[in-house]
């Protein structure tokens, strides 16, 4: 495994940091990593990326480890992963295409198998040329006025094409049945969580504390991949919906977020986002930075900087695998900013503060209504038992229907809304 540390692309990601997270990519689909390295590289070089020195030392380091696969950190063209695969004799994959694996791998769903493939189609629609060299073959054309017809790597581009179409097309039917489901919850009466986070933060691993689901979490990258939604209960909220998304990570490919979009707009629909952090992980301030990147894309961080549209709570997870040198240094930043929260999923440390604030935010804002409903209609008074504070509820003579019943409630401006979208 190669990490190119190219000196004109350097990012605040260390060379060593990325290339353990480029290791823990190779583990996540079960590769076994014979010899892992960064190499400096000056400046590019469009046919190898690397030098001819290093490519000499890379294809030696291949021979003296017998290995069958060389992966490079970063981007290839699809000529330099030609070149380097005819220099190194073996098979060579870039970061884009070891993603692109591993959600193959982990994708369980109808959605998420076709979301993988069109970012795979995307992907590789560009690299035919790479080691297929007989598709340069002409056919013919079709009767008797057929030029010489369209090269074979023409058609099966032309294939692609066709096939990308018609994966783009189920997954705009995917977006517009989700969106439909997303207002069928906004006419409900159950506000959404969504979990967010750096891939391998622990969000399956709180999601199963909270829910005692059976998501896959392991300590891999990428263990989930289909989002999940579960029923929780909160101090004050009787229902909310709990909904884990895919882990984010740096240099996420272009095909990889343009073909997930629809699952990582659930994201945007949400009431309140938790921001799951791997608190004791060094890079942990980058990967913050990242996941926030991201999700100004979804446009729920303004572009100009500013307030997310949508309240986020920053969970310092792991806090068990701190020292208590590093405890005592971020427990006062963690005390002094309601909007964070330090637990540990693995433990429980911290759950019933998280508890906490997750209710009082979904319950903050009530005020005061008085209303009078008909005393037959048990689903609605029921709906307010369950979501509001009741402060008075008594018999108020007859109505068209029937005996009524004057309640006054306190309700979010959010719950009360969802109760007026009952009557209609």
């Amino acid at each position: 495994m190669i990490c190119p540390d190219i000196r004109s692309q350097r990012t605040a990601h260390d060379p060593e940091a990325r290339l353990e997270e480029a290791r823990g990519l190779a583990l996540a689909i079960g590769l076994v990593v014979a010899e892992s390295y960064t190499v400096p590289v000056r400046e590019r070089r469009p046919g190898t990326l690397f030098g001819e020195g290093q490519v000499e030392r890379i294809r030696t380091d291949c021979e003296l480890h017998a290995a069958d696969l060389v992966i490079v950190d970063g981007a290839l063209s699809p000529i330099q992963q030609r070149n380097l695969e005819e220099k190194f004799k073996r098979k060579v994959i870039d970061r884009t295409g070891l993603i692109l694996e591993i959600f193959g791998e982990r994708a369980q769903t109808a959605e998420g198998r076709l979301q993988v493939e069109l970012a795979h189609l995307d992907y590789q629609q560009s690299r035919l040329v790479r080691s297929w060299t007989h598709l340069e073959r002409q056919r013919g054309g079709f009767g008797f006025l057929g030029g010489p017809g369209e090269t074979q790597i023409e058609a099966d581009r032309r294939l692609i094409r066709g096939r990308m179409a018609k994966l783009r097309r189920e997954l705009e039917q995917v977006r517009k049945t989700r969106e439909l489901h997303r207002k069928r919850r906004g006419r409900a009466p159950w506000p959404v969580i969504a979990l967010v986070g750096y891939t391998n933060a622990g969000k399956s691993t709180l999601f199963n504390r909270i829910t005692g689901a059976g998501v896959m979490a392991e300590d891999l990258l990428f263990a989930t991949l289909d989002p999940t939604m579960r029923a929780i209960s909160l101090p004050g909220v009787e229902k909310a919906i709990l909904s884990d998304t895919v882990g984010f990570i740096s240099d996420l490919p272009t095909q990889l977020v343009a073909a997930f979009r629809a699952t990582l707009e659930e994201v945007t629909a949400a009431d309140i986002i938790l921001h799951i952090r791997d608190i004791a992980n060094p890079d942990t301030t980058i990967q913050k930075a990242e996941v926030l990147s991201i999700l100004g894309d979804l446009g729920v961080i303004p572009e100009k900087g500013g307030e997310s549209t949508i309240p986020i709570i920053e969970v310092w997870n792991k806090w068990d695998l701190l020292d208590d040198e590093r405890r005592a240094e971020l427990r006062p930043l963690a005390d002094a900013d309601p909007d964070i929260v330090a637990i540990s999923a693995v433990t429980g440390e911290g759950m019933a503060a998280l508890f906490g604030r997750l209710g009082e935010m979904l319950t903050k804002g009530a005020r005061l209504h008085s209303m009078d409903i008909p005393a037959s209609d048990g689903a609605r008074i029921a709906w307010l038992y369950a979501h509001g504070d009741i402060v008075e509820d008594r018999e108020s003579g007859e109505g068209a229907t029937g005996p009524m019943r004057h309640i006054a409630v306190r309700l979010s401006e959010k719950d009360f809304g969802r109760f007026a979208a009952m009557e209609s």
